[in-house]
C-alpha cells in the first residue's frame, strides 16, 4: 500500500476493520458521500477529514496519506522555534516550560512527524527539568556545601541546552536533549501516557481540555478540531463558499470561527468584522428594544397601537420611500386591534410584505391575535408608531439602547459609509455575486447590517439577560401563538398539520419558541438578498449556536450543522424549509 492512493488506502482500511461505508460514516462526522468521493478519487479531502477517517478506523493518519502528500504540512521553522522556545516562559511562571509546549504539540503532532519527534524530546526534558529543580532544592536543604552548588547550577545548565537546541533546531532541524527521562516515548503513544501528563500539570491542562470541546445538549461532547473538520466538508459539499459560526457552552461563546469568502469570485476573504447583511435577525434585535422601551414605559404590550397617535395611522404624511404609508389601511377596521404583543408575534394578519399583495396595498387578513402569519409590515407598523411616540428614528432608538450598551460597533439598522471598508457580497445558487444593496431605510423587520463577531456579542447578552430584565426576557420567551402550520412560508404556510405539537412549536415576542427534554429553546433565522442566517438558543442550559452565510443555499447545511454541533435533533428543519443538500 505505500504507494497507492488515498481512496485506495481508505477502502482497504475500511474492509480490513470490516465497515461499510455507512458505517464508517455513522462513526465519525464524514457523511457517506464524501466517503464515496474519496474512494472513487473525485476529491482531495481536507486534512482534518483525514484525521477523523483515521480516529474512527483506529489508525495513524500516515496510513492513509503518505507524508510527502500536498495535504500534509511541510516542517516550517517557526513552528519548530515555537515549540524549543517557549518553555523559557518558565522562567516567569512555574509549569509554562511543560504547558506551553504540551499544548503546541497536541496540536502540531500529527501535520508532521517532525514535530511529533521534536514535541516529545520538549517535554521529556521540561518535565525532568521540573524534577532537577525540585531535587536541588531538597538538596539545598539537606546537604551542606554541595547542596547550594547543586541548586544554583540546575537552571543554567538547563537554560543552556535549552539556548543550545534553538541555534541548533534552526541551523539544522534536529534538538539533542541530554538527561531527559522519555515519559512520552517516540512510539505510539497511549491514552495513559498523556493523561498522566494531563494530571502533573493541573489546573492548565484542565484549561486547555476545557479549550478544545463543545458540549453538547445531551452532555456528550464533540472537539473543537472535529468541528471545524465537520463544517469544512459540509461546505465543499453543498459549495456554500462563506461562513462564520459561533457556538455557546454556559452563555459564552466557546467557539467562533469564520470561513471562506466575502467576494467569491474574486476570493477576498471574510473576516468576524466583515459588514453581514442581517436580514430577518433584525427582528430578534428589535424584540428586545421593544421589550426595553416597555420597561420605560414608552409603550404598553396590550394596547391598541392606534389609541396612542392622535390621528389615524393612514392621515400621516409618509416620510420614506414606502414603509411608513399606511393610506391603503383606510379600507379597513380590524388593524385598529392590532397591539404591539400581536407584532412581535406576528400575528396581525399583514401579510410578511406589502408587495406580496397583488394590488401591493397592505391590508389585514384575518382578526389580529388569533392566527399566526409571519409579517415583516407587523413590525414596519410597531416601528413607526414608536418613531412617532418617541420623536427618535430606529436607528437611534437601537443604537443607545442596544448597539451602544453592548459595544457592538460595527451595527447599524441602516448603511454606514464606514462599512464600505469591509463588507461581504450576497451570493445565488451559482456562487454568482449580488449587488450590494446599500440605501435601505430603517426598518425594524429586515435592514440589520452587523458582523459575526457583534451579533455574537447580542446573542451573548441575551444568553446572560443583559439589557432587559428577566420577566422582560420570559415574555419574549414565552409561546403567545401556536403554530400548527406545515411550513413557515409558500405552500405549506397554509396547511394544518400535528406534525410539530411534540415541541409545542410556537412565537414568542420577535423569535420562535419549541421545547425539548433540555427546556425550551428560542430561534431566529435571516433570508434575503444572497444571505441565509440562522441562531438556537437554549436559555435554561447556556448553549447555542449561531449560522451566517452570504451564499443562498447557506441554510441546505443547517439540519446537519445543529444536530453534530449541539445535537439539536428538534429544530424544526422541515417547517424551516432547511432542505439538506443532499435531499434536493
Amino acid at each position: 500500500m505505500k504507494n497507492s492512493s488515498i481512496g485506495e488506502r481508505l477502502k482497504y482500511q475500511r474492509k480490513i476493520k470490516g465497515y461499510s461505508q455507512e458505517e464508517l460514516a455513522d462513526r465519525t462526522n464524514v457523511t457517506v458521500r464524501t466517503i464515496q468521493r474519496i474512494e472513487k478519487e473525485e476529491v482531495s479531502p481536507h486534512l482534518n477529514t483525514i484525521k477523523l477517517l483515521a480516529i474512527a478506523l483506529d489508525i495513524e493518519v500516515d496510513e492513509l496519506v503518505a507524508l510527502d502528500d500536498p495535504k500534509e504540512e511541510t516542517v516550517k521553522k517557526k513552528w519548530l522555534l515555537l515549540i524549543h522556545a517557549t518553555p523559557l516562559a518558565g522562567l516567569i511562571l512555574p509549569l509554562l516550560n511543560v504547558l506551553i509546549p504540551l499544548f503546541l504539540w497536541i496540536h502540531k503532532r500529527e501535520d508532521n512527524p517532525v514535530y511529533n519527534e521534536h514535541g516529545i524530546k520538549v517535554i521529556n526534558f521540561q518535565i525532568t527539568v521540573l524534577i532537577l529543580a525540585i531535587l536541588s532544592f531538597v538538596s539545598l536543604l539537606t546537604i551542606e556545601k554541595w547542596g547550594f552548588f547543586i541548586f544554583i547550577s540546575v537552571v543554567p545548565i538547563c537554560i543552556g541546552i535549552m539556548l543550545f537546541n534553538i541555534v541548533y533546531v534552526v541551523q539544522k532541524n534536529k534538538c539533542y536533549y541530554p538527561f531527559s527521562i522519555p515519559f512520552i516515548r517516540l512510539k505510539k503513544s497511549r491514552t495513559f501516557v498523556l493523561m498522566a501528563l494531563i494530571g502533573m500539570t493541573l489546573l492548565g491542562s484542565c484549561a486547555v481540555q476545557k479549550q478544545e470541546t463543545i458540549e453538547r445538549l445531551d452532555g456528550s461532547v464533540v472537539t473543537k478540531d472535529s468541528v471545524t473538520a465537520k463544517i469544512h466538508q459540509l461546505m465543499d459539499d453543498a459549495k456554500i463558499y462563506g461562513t462564520a459560526i459561533s457556538v455557546f457552552n454556559d452563555n459564552q461563546p466557546v467557539y467562533q470561527k469564520v470561513f471562506g469568502y466575502k467576494d467569491y469570485p474574486n476570493r477576498i476573504p471574510l473576516t468576524d468584522s466583515t459588514n453581514i447583511y442581517g436580514a430577518s435577525f433584525s427582528k430578534a434585535v428589535f424584540g428586545v428594544l421593544v421589550m426595553k422601551l416597555v420597561e420605560q414605559g414608552i409603550i404598553d404590550l396590550d394596547t391598541p397601537l392606534e389609541s396612542y397617535l392622535p390621528q389615524k395611522i393612514y392621515d400621516y404624511e409618509p416620510q420614506t420611500s414606502w414603509h411608513d404609508d399606511f393610506s391603503s389601511l383606510k379600507e379597513g377596521s380590524l388593524y385598529t386591534k392590532i397591539t404591539a404583543r400581536m407584532c412581535l408575534a406576528h400575528t396581525t394578519g399583514f401579510k410578511n410584505y406589502r408587495w406580496f399583495e397583488e394590488d401591493y396595498k397592505l391590508r389585514t387578513h384575518w382578526e389580529p391575535g388569533n392566527k399566526f402569519g409571519y409579517s415583516g409590515e407587523g413590525f414596519i407598523y410597531l416601528q413607526v408608531v414608536l418613531e412617532k411616540l418617541t420623536g427618535k428614528g430606529l436607528e437611534q432608538l437601537a443604537q443607545e439602547n442596544i448597539f451602544e450598551p453592548l459595544g457592538m460597533k460595527n451595527s447599524a439598522y441602516e448603511w454606514k459609509t464606514r462599512f464600505d471598508k469591509d463588507f461581504a457580497l450576497g451570493h445565488d445558487e451559482d456562487a454568482k455575486a449580488l449587488k450590494k444593496d446599500k440605501d435601505n431605510e430603517p426598518r425594524g423587520g429586515g435592514t440589520l447590517e452587523t458582523t459575526s463577531k457583534d451579533y455574537t456579542k447580542f446573542l451573548t447578552a441575551v444568553l446572560n439577560q443583559e439589557l432587559i430584565s428577566k420577566e422582560s426576557y420570559e415574555e419574549i420567551f414565552t409561546p403567545h401563538i401556536r403554530i400548527r402550520t406545515e411550513k413557515q412560508f409558500y405552500e405549506g404556510e397554509g396547511k394544518i398539520t400535528d406534525k410539530y405539537d411534540d415541541i409545542n412549536l410556537g412565537y414568542g415576542l420577535g423569535w420562535g419558541y419549541f421545547e425539548t427534554p433540555y427546556g425550551k429553546a428560542v430561534f431566529k433565522e435571516g433570508h434575503g438578498s444572497g444571505f441565509v442566517h440562522h441562531s438556537v438558543l437554549f436559555p435554561e442550559t447556556g448553549k447555542g449556536i449561531m449560522i451566517m452565510t452570504n451564499f443562498e443555499n447557506g441554510n441546505s447545511i443547517f439540519k446537519e450543522l445543529l444536530e453534530v454541533v449541539l445535537m439539536d435533533t428538534y429544530t424544526p428543519w422541515e417547517w424551516e424549509n432547511y432542505i439538506p443538500y443532499d435531499k434536493k
